[in-house]
């Protein structure tokens, strides 16, 4: 278990979604925390994988997400169960999984040596898991002892978990990501290196990882890149491991992969007591039959020959192709032979001697994300056309060291699609920060650059048709390196729906390219707020803002509307508990029952004119704290009553305190609950000409601010405000 952080998105009691409620972190990821939740309706416990803030709104990490949640389709019990993603209600994206209660492979390494037995049980067990999720053409990549997950202890109930391929990319964890690869390099295949993935790269991991449990440690790779390769392109040392563990293991940890088993299912008949290595007839019969098999069906295929027409007497010519040929076509072509599969003509097939239909798979939706965060390498994730466009993206990639996760598959898009992606990738690379994603002939392309010459340049690209077939309009950025805090007043005055927006700490020499921008004010919906930050997203460039403002009901929006100008002050509204001793709540929170009690602290040098107290209620009326029917002096200097320096005064009484004084008191019921402002007006005369009643509606208070019955005289010095904010039990 880790220890939680004050700046953990979720903290252990926390209710997420209005149903999981936080008990623990569990662990912390370069994109990703994952938490430990119970359910509040079922009591289950789950577990919660969460993106990182920066990336909840980053297509490529979503469609990783996404990617993992494919996983629940697959109801194994050696895979954990994945749900479904979420989102809450303030953009956080999360995956559900089901929660393992036991130990971690890694866990037990750090122990010390596994026994034999206990390895081969679990061999079996994450084999038999495997076989399940590579009959759906899914593979781990990153099989390590830390995604292996022993429930209550017991190997026989090792459970596979982490199928995501957005890993953690801390130097200390050895993760790669990209090159079509994700892995450890401790337990990576060596042909991960290079980007080829499949079953059999699955089939190492799981080798090299109970070869670790064995020994009680990792296995050595090397200090540097190049001793990574050279120690990867040799044999595991299974020295003083006992049989038959140590056959399995150097079995399934060649380097070669065309030496090692082919599928999962192989490694379950080798623990079954199947040689290793069959002979196959060199005699063939006329029964000859070329069945290409999809991923999904090679296990029924291995229990039950499939018959179909006699190939044509050309194609039998070819059937001489080396069995590593077939490895490299990424197909799978049994032949049966007298009831023997043979893979001896997948070369043939691959070439198109049999069939003229495509053999890659269709993607819907086709997607591809490529992009270029501040300060890292570029990235690209998704489908690609053909191998040539697919191995140009990489050399774009890997010329800034970028890295990628590509898959060849055919789709909905235009003949030109391939080239026009390249082109446009190529274009908008000039600019510091980009991202360019694309489903199907849709493209969105977003560029920031602080460099003037560079985004006309860009810009002038797309003017003259760079994107070709494509369909999107581009939206790029000029980062000034000072942004002026003028240049973002006519932002915030047209989003301004529900009084005015500010600028905090509004510095006179403008934002610098890392300076935090802070909004304050009011807002009438999160919709807003959204608007708001996506229009000053295309002005402030890649600095960091932080929009924090009240979301108010209509009826405050209302009056917010109609409030004279004026300045805040360093007047201060306080709030306490009326029961119980009348203690600070500094929350402004009270729940169905409370008393709420106001204080207006007054500064020393606030000593004359002539204070207005409201409240804005959430039903929609306005309560008149001061002055009212029953408190009409509201002057700064009775108020004091002769006390100097800094001042409380009362404004909303304890239940107690009323029915001795005769003062307004309030107690929170369950009939309108949410938020009521509380607005405190400092002027040189009083407000209005006449005594207002100490309560009326909303409108009718807004037509007294707007009509003649307002005192023209009055000068506004300040206004201030603070949120009180009912809550049910």
């Amino acid at each position: 278990m880790t220890d939680s952080r004050p700046g953990d998105l979720f903290q252990p009691g926390d209710l997420v979604n209005n149903t999981y409620r936080v008990e623990a972190i569990l662990g912390r990821g370069g994109t990703s925390d994952v938490y430990r939740a119970r359910s509040e309706i079922s009591g289950r416990l789950v577990a919660l994988k969460v993106l990182k803030s920066e990336f909840s709104t980053n297509e490529d990490y979503l469609l990783l997400l996404t990617r993992e949640e494919a996983m629940r389709e697959i109801r194994h019990d050696a895979i954990v169960r994945y749900s479904e993603n979420h989102r809450t209600a303030d953009g956080h994206v999360y995956l559900l999984i089901d929660y393992i209660d036991g130990p971690g492979l890694d866990k037990k390494l750090k122990q010390g040596p596994m026994s034999a037995d206990d390895l081969l049980t679990i061999c079996r067990r994450v084999a038999e898991g495997l076989q399940a999720a590579h009959e759906r053409n899914i593979f781990h990549r990153d099989l390590s002892p830390d995604n292996i997950i022993l429930r209550d202890g017991d190997p026989a109930q090792a459970v596979i978990i982490d199928f995501g391929i957005a890993k953690d990319t801390n130097p200390g964890a050895e993760t790669i990501v990209g090159n079509e690869f994700a892995g450890k390099y401790a337990y990576a295949a060596p042909e991960q290196l290079a980007g080829k993935t499949d079953a059999r790269t699955d089939i190492y991991s799981l080798g090299a990882l109970l070869l670790a449990n064995f020994r009680g440690k990792s296995p050595d790779i090397g200090r540097n890149p190049m001793e990574v390769v050279q120690k990867k392109s040799e044999k595991l040392d299974t020295d003083g491991v006992p049989e038959p563990l140590k056959s399995l293991l150097d079995k399934m940890t060649n380097p070669n992969p065309d030496e090692r088993f082919d599928s999962a299912a192989q490694v379950l008949a080798a623990l079954d007591g199947e040689p290793f290595d069959l002979p196959k007839s060199d005699t063939l019969s006329d029964e000859t039959v070329i069945v290409p098999l999809s991923a999904a069906a090679k296990s029924a295929a291995k229990a039950e020959p499939v018959t179909a027409p006699p190939a044509p007497e050309p194609a039998k010519k070819t059937a001489a192709k080396p069995k590593s040929d077939s490895k490299k076509s990424g197909m799978v072509i049994p032949v049966a032979i007298g009831g023997v599969l043979v893979a001896g003509v997948a070369g043939a097939f691959a070439m198109g001697l049999f069939s003229s239909a495509p053999s890659m798979p269709v993607a819907d939706p086709y997607r591809l994300s490529v992009a270029k965060a501040k300060d890292s390498p570029p990235r690209a994730v998704g489908f690609v056309p053909a191998e040539d466009v697919a191995s140009e993206l990489r050399q774009q990639m890997q010329d800034q060291d970028g890295t990628f996760d590509l898959t060849l598959a055919s789709g909905a898009i235009s003949e030109s699609w391939g080239q026009d992606m390249l082109a446009v990738v190529d274009a908008i690379d000039e600019m510091d920060i980009w991202r360019v994603s694309l489903s199907g002939d849709t493209v969105e392309v977003e560029g920031s650059t602080t460099s003037r010459p560079v985004y006309d340049t860009v810009l002038a690209a797309f003017d003259a048709g760079v994107m070709g077939s494509l369909d999107g309009e581009p939206s790029l950025t000029l980062d000034e390196v000072i942004l002026a805090p003028q240049q973002l007043d006519p932002i915030l005055n047209t989003y301004a729906d529900c009084g005015p927006l500010n600028l905090v700490n509004r510095p006179i020499a403008g934002y610098g390219p890392e300076s935090p921008i802070d909004v304050r004010g009011t807002m009438s919906s999160e919709e807003s707020r959204s608007a708001l930050s996506n229009a000053m997203r295309t002005v402030v460039g890649t600095r960091p803002v932080r929009i924090d403002v009240d979301i108010l009901n209509p009826t405050l929006c209302l009056i917010e509307s109609v409030m004279p100008k004026a300045p805040s002050s360093t007047i201060d509204v306080a709030f306490f508990q009326g029961d119980g001793g009348s203690n600070p709540n500094p929350t402004g929170e009270f729940v169905v029952g409370e008393n709420p009690v106001i204080d207006i602290e007054l500064p020393a040098d606030v000593t004359d004119g002539f204070l207005s107290v409201s409240v804005l209620d959430v039903s929609g009326d306005v309560f008149h704290l001061l002055p009212n029917l029953n408190r009409s002096d509201n002057s700064v200097e009775s108020l004091r009553d002769g006390q100097d320096g800094a001042t409380s005064i009362r404004v909303a009484y304890s239940i107690q305190e009323a029915q001795q004084t005769g003062g307004l008191a309030f107690r929170v019921d369950d009939s309108t609950l949410g938020k009521s402002k509380i607005i405190v007006i400092h002027s040189s005369e009083p407000l209005f000409n006449e005594m207002r009643p100490t309560s009326e509606s909303a409108l009718s208070y807004s037509e007294a601010l707007l009509e003649q019955d307002r005192n023209a005289s009055s000068r506004i010095y300040s206004l201030d405000s603070r949120i009180l904010e009912t809550l049910a039990r």
